[in-house]
């Protein structure tokens, strides 16, 4: 850029223009959208840029976005075109009357943008989200500890095919890859795809391999960047010890946190005071 530096403040951003990358720091405000608060800043390296737009806004504003080249970022690639306009985090919302500057930034990148790198990037180049991460899903809680991807089942939501199964580890190395469908549209599922494993016919809720969303379970700004995290390890591991199915889980921490569902789901008359009784012996029966 022609000073280093520059910075352009916008609607629930900020982007500060560098010698090689562009610098997006997302504010925490209670209106800003929530993934931008789970991400804090992103650096983006000119060469994971594959062109500028500037576009008119809704209610007197312009729109200034990068295109990130396709494989350049784990987090656009695991959303895959999902997420909505206003959860885009390469959008940058201005007030109409910055137009003039935002084209000034716009012309400016471009400048620096060689056709080489139009083209679809050999490797990640924009950082995943940091770990480890978790969240939970409707039939159990998520874990990723940078090397193994654990899913512990709720006994509450779980299907009876998964909780046959058993909660189950998966080391990155022996994954394909990852499919996340939003949580905002039916059906939505974090997936992990096995190199051992064909493409599962088989529905979310009955996959040991996938966990499920629903209402308020697996929020987008808590499962993308879990996804996005798991893809990265993926691409940049190699295959280590075979996915595992193991028995119930003996941490304190996990079975305390398995209570605390329970007795939120009896609090809000989903579960009768004697199932609630004899599951929290079975849980404590674990220790």
């Amino acid at each position: 850029m022609s000073r280093m530096g520059d910075v352009l403040a916008g609607f629930h951003a900020a982007w500060e223009f560098e010698s090689d990358s562009v610098l997006i720091r997302y504010e925490r405000g209670i209106r800003t959208p929530k993934l931008f608060q789970a991400l804090g800043e992103r650096r983006v390296p000119l060469a994971a840029i594959a062109g500028v737009t500037l576009t008119r806004g809704k209610r007197g504003t312009v729109v200034l976005r990068v295109e990130p080249r396709p494989g350049a970022d784990p987090l656009m690639e695991a959303a895959a075109g999902q997420l909505k306009d206003s959860g885009d985090p390469y959008r940058l919302v201005l007030p109409a009357e910055r137009e003039v500057l935002a084209e000034y930034y716009a012309d400016e990148l471009r400048s620096l943008l060689t056709e080489s790198e139009s083209g679809p990037a050999e490797r990640f180049l924009v950082e995943p989200p940091k770990g480890p991460l978790s969240f939970k899903a409707y039939d159990g809680k998520a874990s990723f500890d940078g090397r193994t991807v654990d899913f512990r089942w709720f006994w509450t939501g779980a299907s009876s095919a998964k909780w046959k199964a058993g909660d189950q580890s998966f080391p990155v190395g022996e994954l394909n890859g990852v499919e996340w469908r939003s949580p905002e549209v039916f059906e939505g599922h974090l997936r992990l795809l096995r190199r051992d494993v064909g493409t599962s016919a088989v529905q979310a809720d009955q996959d040991p391999a996938a966990v499920v969303f629903g209402l308020g379970y697996g929020p987008v700004h808590e499962s993308l960047p879990f996804a996005a995290a798991v893809l990265s390890a993926v691409r940049t591991s190699s295959p280590v010890a075979a996915v595992t199915a193991t028995g119930p889980r003996r941490d304190p921490a996990d079975i305390a946190e398995r209570i605390r569902h329970l007795g939120e789901l009896h609090q809000a008359g989903l579960v009768t005071d004697e199932e609630f009784s004899v599951k929290k012996a079975e849980l404590l029966a674990e220790l």
